[in-house]
């Protein structure tokens, strides 16, 4: 009998190899998607993608979604509080897993583990401590197709946003930096692949740049990734 398990969802590369490593291990019966959007943007926190995408990412890929909305600059207490609810709500629908697409950033892994202490939910981490290299290219090679949709200018070149992820990008993406943004050089929504039953047809929006909310400077670089309606 397969194990129920939510999946931490953010809509990026990592999350979605994630999933499609554990729908394909015939271990895991995959009950939901749990995404964190903040309240009065109707975005996904940490991509700032919109809502009606996220929609269609689930829609396509036939997973139901579990919305946790926080407000803008959301304080720790207040995020730990909404977190526990939803946590809570997984509890009560009889399901014991949750998956994390993190691969390498150790304190990352121990917030999350530490979340979760007691609560009677069971972390589960298909990508961990794997080679960023060979992770970008499985996603390739299985047929992930992958916009950036925020790079963060201190690390990388506002030039990278509204790039798909395919070899030319790999070869331009500077050296020094993971490629697969583990330390947050970048975030992507994720818009075409074997595990969607229909590629999300889009075209890039405004380009914006967000302050640092600790330092107050312009670093995060964001384009609007739009739903493209002439393709639906």
């Amino acid at each position: 009998m397969k194990k129920k398990i939510v999946v931490s969802f953010s809509g990026g590369k990592d999350s979605v190899l994630a999933l499609h490593r554990i729908q394909n291990s015939g271990e895991w019966e995959v009950d939901s998607l749990l995404t964190t959007l903040t309240e009065n943007y109707d975005r996904t926190t940490m991509h700032g993608v919109r809502n009606e995408l996220l929609e269609l990412q689930g829609a396509s890929l036939g997973i139901p979604l579990r919305r946790v909305w926080i407000p803008q600059d959301c304080p720790n207490e207040t995020y730990q509080e909404r977190m526990e609810e939803a946590i809570n709500q997984i509890k009560e629908d009889g399901i014991t897993y949750i998956m994390f697409g993190d691969i390498f950033l150790e304190d990352v892994k121990k917030y999350r583990e530490k979340m979760l202490e007691g609560t009677g939910l069971t972390p589960v981490f298909p990508l961990w401590k794997e080679d960023s290299a060979e992770l970008i290219d499985e996603f390739l090679q299985e047929g992930y197709k992958t916009v950036l949709c925020c790079v963060d200018t201190h690390k990388i070149d506002q030039s990278f946003v509204g790039r798909v992820i395919d070899q030319p990008f790999i070869q331009e993406y500077p050296r020094e930096h993971d490629i697969c943004g583990e330390n947050g050089e970048f975030h992507t929504f994720v818009f075409d692949g074997p595990a969607f039953s229909f590629p999300i047809h889009y075209e890039l929006g405004e380009h914006r740049m967000a302050k640092d909310m600790f330092t107050g400077e312009d670093r995060f670089y964001f384009v609007d990734i739009i739903q493209d309606h002439k393709k639906i």
